[in-house]
């Protein structure tokens, strides 16, 4: 990110983001909390043991610790606190190095288990499974089943639909919520990048706008008007067995 910082920057200034999400920064200690935005609240971990997103200051957040004491993953959660009538959102970043082994997979999983418990998930990054088909829900390599089954256990959906890097779909979002995000875009690279930066909007007024209309129209069905005719036409065609006709229903209590 250090040579990428005033291009970040301008970017952030002309689409007026709310919450940014980076991966593989290459930062360690030499920076310091400097490189963050202003404007911004900048929450950062570094790779531990390896060669080395920030959010409007506007939304009041915290960091969330997510097995601090199990295999080191490199994701951050971050809480950030709903507005009046809304509830809170937890939005998690992730990369997931290619050759990361089995206990940092599981650990992960562990950790986006906990996250997709709360009402509100957004998680996005760089999980690094080219092989998987999403539209067949299918992937070659042990590895990418797991993950597969991840998302599957803790019923997460994944919104990005086109390949952003050399033609493999490496950076996902994935959300608890059907209808939390929306507006998915491909918004070019950043510098020299060859991984293409992913936009999104987060829509819970209209989600719960469309949740509160079908609502209604579900608590204005008028019974009085059901074709009882056609109804019983219906059931009359059903074959039924013919033990049932003679011996009548089995009941337990």
């Amino acid at each position: 990110m250090g040579n990428k910082q005033g291009e970040l920057e301008t970017c952030v200034c002309l689409q007026g983001y709310d919450l940014i999400g980076i991966t593989e920064t290459w930062w360690d200690s030499s920076c310091d909390w400097s490189a963050g935005m202003e404007g911004y609240r900048l929450f950062r971990k570094d790779r531990q043991g390896r060669q080395g997103g920030g959010i409007n200051d506007q939304l009041e957040c915290m960091e969330l610790h997510l097995g601090m004491d199990e295999e080191p993953t490199e994701s951050l959660w971050v809480r950030i606190k709903g507005r009046a009538g809304a509830g809170d959102i937890i939005a998690g970043v992730c990369y997931r190095p290619p050759d990361q082994g089995d206990r940092a997979d599981e650990a992960l999983y562990r950790q986006i288990g906990a996250a997709s418990r709360s009402q509100a998930l957004v998680l996005m990054g760089d999980f690094n499974h080219p092989d998987i088909c999403w539209r067949d829900n299918a992937a070659e390599c042990k590895q990418s089943r797991k993950f597969l089954d991840c998302v599957d256990d803790n019923f997460l959906l994944q919104v990005t639909e086109e390949p952003t890097r050399r033609g493999a779909m490496l950076d996902l979002i994935l959300t608890n919520k059907e209808g939390l995000v929306g507006d998915v875009k491909l918004k070019g690279s950043l510098g020299c990048s060859d991984h293409e930066m992913v936009e999104f909007r987060i829509l819970r007024a209209a989600r719960r706008a469309h949740s509160t209309a079908q609502h209604s129209k579900l608590t204005t069905l008028d019974i009085r008007r059901a074709d009882f005719g056609l109804f019983r036409d219906l059931l009359g065609r059903i074959p039924w067995d013919k033990a049932w006709k003679e011996e009548g229903p089995k009941t337990a209590v």
